[in-house]
């Protein structure tokens, strides 16, 4: 069974910023979907089990942003 956990990141003002994010959260083992909403800078993971938001927050300050 999948879990949905949504963040909030900051500072994402492009597509390309949202294509940044989801490419690093996408690389956390057990991730299925990553959808990121621009506007609020939500971003929603669906993953195998919960994830560990420090794993989160590495994979978004890797792509250059912060958790809100």
């Amino acid at each position: 069974m999948s879990t949905t956990q949504t963040f909030t990141v900051t500072g994402m003002t492009c597509g390309h910023c949202v294509a940044s994010v989801t490419e690093e959260v996408q690389e956390i083992a057990g991730v299925e979907d990553v959808a990121v909403d621009l506007p609020t800078g939500a971003v929603t993971i669906t993953s195998a089990a919960p994830l560990d938001e420090s794993a989160v927050k590495a994979a978004v300050e890797e792509a250059g942003y912060q958790l809100a």
